[in-house]
């Protein structure tokens, strides 16, 4: 089910089944500026990545003696979320293991979405606690998809992706048809804050970049300045991606994340795997995602 929070600037609306960001509307000018999901495209809008971020080596780990399976990015964004409440520009959400999650990670938590609107930035925090009596250890990642271009007067080489501070990211390689990483890296430009954009940039698929010092990575109308802008501070990598194969740009995902794919080496025990945290029991942790839309 979908619900619904809003202030004088942006209606925001989050579906329950993986309290996933679904609608960013600009309430002066209605425009859409998420990504609207067409299924022949990418179905999906705005997932969080839990308990893990792109794919596990074979497509399984081990924990606890038993073999798990496992698909892209997790199962947080597969679950109906418990919608708790919608009110003065916060919606909150809740997941809580259970008989079903056991059956793909079998550790206690609960997965709290909250959502926070002040102007025209939407704040989504999300909270992981350990309810249960094991270490839980785990990795994360947003994945927002924005609409592009803005308006039909304008194609994908009129806007380019920005950093508040010139950057030299390092790239983080991931195999072409794995998916995992391989352990190479390249620098993908050097001192500069611009990514210029094309339709052919994502042929090869995301490109996950290490080492930022910036604050924010906005996706920018060069021509009028109107752009959707993404905090960075705090995580560790940061992926941009839109779906390869088409033969224009529908959108751009900025994916701030915590953790990464599995190597191509790696031997599948889920307690040697690097994790955005390890909580042990009672324990919580947090991470924000600042929106700002400027449109």
């Amino acid at each position: 089910m979908q619900h619904t929070i809003e202030n004088e600037f942006l209606t925001v609306t989050v579906e329950s089944k993986g309290a996933e960001l679904m609608s960013v509307v600009d309430k002066a000018t209605g425009a859409e500026m998420m990504w609207d999901g067409q299924k022949d495209v990418w179905p999906r809008r705005a997932p969080i990545l839990f308990p893990y971020c792109g794919k596990l080596s074979g497509g399984r780990y081990t924990l606890d003696g038993e073999t798990y399976e496992g698909g892209q990015h997790g199962f947080g964004r597969d679950f109906e979320h418990e919608f708790v409440s919608a009110e003065n520009g916060v919606m909150r959400f809740v997941l809580r293991s259970n008989e079903e999650t056991r059956k793909k990670l079998p550790r206690d938590f609960a997965l709290e979405s909250t959502f926070t609107l002040t102007g025209r930035t939407l704040r989504q925090t999300i909270a992981v606690t350990n309810t249960g009596d094991k270490e839980l250890r785990f990795g994360f990642g947003f994945h927002p998809g924005f609409a592009l271009p803005f308006d039909d007067k304008h194609t994908t080489a009129d806007y380019e992706l920005r950093f508040d501070t010139p950057q030299t990211p390092v790239v983080i390689e991931t195999g072409a048809t794995s998916g995992l990483v391989t352990g190479e890296i390249r620098v993908l430009m050097e001192n500069s804050a611009v990514i210029p954009m094309d339709d052919r940039m994502f042929d090869h698929d995301s490109t996950c970049m290490s080492q930022l010092t910036a604050k924010t990575l906005s996706v920018v109308e060069k021509d009028t300045g109107r752009r959707v802008t993404v905090g960075l501070e705090g995580f560790a990598y940061t992926l941009i991606w839109s779906a390869p194969g088409n033969p224009n740009l529908h959108f751009v995902c900025i994916e701030p994340w915590h953790s990464l794919p599995d190597t191509e080496t790696f031997g599948g025990d889920w307690n040697e795997k690097p994790c955005a945290a390890a909580l042990a029991a009672g324990e919580s942790w947090s991470t924000d995602l600042n929106m700002t839309f400027e449109r």
